[in-house]
């Protein structure tokens, strides 16, 4: 079976606004996924993983600060500061310590990129223009989303919602 990715799902707004910017200059033909802030890219296909989703999910929302837009060789990504999700993302990483990959294991880098593998001068402007004048400012994340990589586009498996 193909592995399964978790990522943090945004606030309506946030997710509509990080779209917008990757639809506008992500390479068309290699833009086959909506913004995502990756928490996990390459479980397996195991019944465990959604339930150990829906546990971590038995919580609130959690605050994230957009802190900073990061550029390089090709590409453009916001930065994300959210200590509660990284520790909750620390929590599921102890549940799925032996399935881990190495990428899974390393501490993890809270971002969602917008540009990747474009041309470099391309991706050089687009970060200038998007870090000038940036001020950091705060997004929701609602829960956990669970998708099946298909070798490109993922397949949505199941939304895990915060609890209120």
């Amino acid at each position: 079976m193909p592995p399964l990715i978790v990522t943090a799902l945004l606030d309506e707004a946030a997710q509509e606004r990080f779209d917008r910017l990757r639809r506008e200059h992500f390479p068309p033909e290699r833009n086959h996924l909506a913004a995502h802030l990756t928490l996990f890219h390459h479980l397996p296909d195991d019944p465990a993983v959604g339930a150990a989703l829906a546990a971590a999910a038995d919580r609130p929302e959690i605050t994230a600060r957009v802190r900073r837009v990061r550029g390089w060789r090709g590409g453009v990504a916001y930065d994300l500061a959210a200590p509660e999700l990284t520790d909750l993302r620390a929590g599921l990483a102890r549940t799925f310590d032996g399935v881990l990959t190495a990428q899974d294991r390393a501490k993890a880098d809270l971002h969602l990129t917008v540009q990747n593998k474009a041309d470099p001068a391309a991706a050089e402007r687009l970060h200038a223009r998007l870090a000038a004048g940036f001020e950091p400012y705060d997004v929701q994340v609602v829960g956990l989303g669970l998708w099946r990589y298909l070798g490109g586009p993922w397949e949505p498996v199941q939304r895990f919602a915060f609890g209120r």
